[in-house]
This record gives structure tokens, sequence and C-alpha cells, in this order.
């Protein structure tokens, strides 16, 4: 059997392969589709059916989005730049952290540079559309002020690690 690869930054030890469960009485087999969302329609928490296209649906699949980059970012090399940052995201004053280390920014900057700086760029444009789902959604639902304020935070925190990254692999950052 194929062990599944580990993640930059991961434990250490030997990676758990796929074993499936013996015996046919205790084997279940888990389909990929339900069909249940052929017609355009999902479930939310609680079992309430929506459209696919609900704001909360959009909101929902944007974070998760965004989530996915940030695990991109994370497993791109190197392995050990700021993972437990990634892996946690935590803390407002991690971006004056990182931005300690820069040059001052004097031009616009591209995405791009390294392929790790690449990924954290992103990252950050992902951050933004999943803030601006978040924020249609709080005009016709109760959406907590924290969820706001953390999106666009964690966005200007990708920003600056995207740099930090150029930087630390002496790769200069493109400017506009």
């Amino acid at each position: 059997m194929i062990p599944y690869p580990r993640a930059c930054g991961r434990s250490e030890g030997p990676a758990t392969p796929y074993r499936p469960t013996a015996g046919a009485s205790t084997l279940a087999l888990v389909k990929i589709y339900t069909r249940s969302g052929d017609d355009g329609q999902t479930s939310l928490f609680g079992g309430e059916r929506v459209l696919k296209s609900d704001p909360r649906v959009t909101a929902y699949g944007d974070v998760d989005e965004l989530n996915s980059a940030i695990g991109a970012a994370a497993a791109a090399e190197p392995c050990e730049f700021e993972i437990e940052l990634l892996t946690e995201i935590q803390g407002e004053a991690a971006i004056d952290g990182a931005e300690s280390e820069l040059p001052e920014l004097r031009q616009f900057v591209l995405p791009g540079g390294s392929v790790k700086s690449a990924l954290l760029h992103q990252a950050r444009s992902v951050c933004r559309r999943a803030e601006r789902s978040v924020v249609a959604l709080s005009q016709g639902e109760t959406v907590s002020p924290v969820i706001l304020a953390f999106l666009n935070r964690l966005s200007d925190l990708f920003f600056v690690l995207a740099r930090l990254a150029n930087h630390r692999a002496n790769t200069r950052d493109l400017t506009w």
C-alpha cells in the first residue's frame, strides 16, 4: 500500500497508510455523490435546503477555498517558512513582526517572485474574495464583526508574508 504523503512541516513520524476495514460485515462503501444536490440545492447545517447560489453557501465556499489556498502555501517549499503561523493563523502582531524585516514599500507589488510568495499572494486574493462574500452575506444575515475584521487583517498578513517569503529567498518583489 502507498502511504499518504506528509505535508511540509508536519510530524516526522511515518505516514499512516490507508487500510480498509477487514470483513464484509464491517466494510461500508462511502459514495462520493449523493445526488441530493443535482437540482442546484444543498443542505445547510440543521437541514435547511437552499440554492447553491445562496449568499451563505457562497461565503462558506469562498472561505473553504481560502483554507485550501492556505494549505497550498503551507505545503510549498521552503517548508519551514512560517509553517506554524500558516497552519494556526493567529495574532495580528504577526503582521508587524513580519513587516519589521522588510524594506519600506515604495511601489505596488505584483503577485509572484518565489513560488511560496506567489501562493501567499493567491491566498491573499482568495481571502479578499471570501471577505467580499461575507460582507454581502452580512447585508441579509447576522455576521459577527469579528469575522469581518479577521478576514480583513488576514489578507493583510498574507500580503506581508508574500513579501517576506521573497525577501528571505533573496528574490525581488515584482513591482509596478
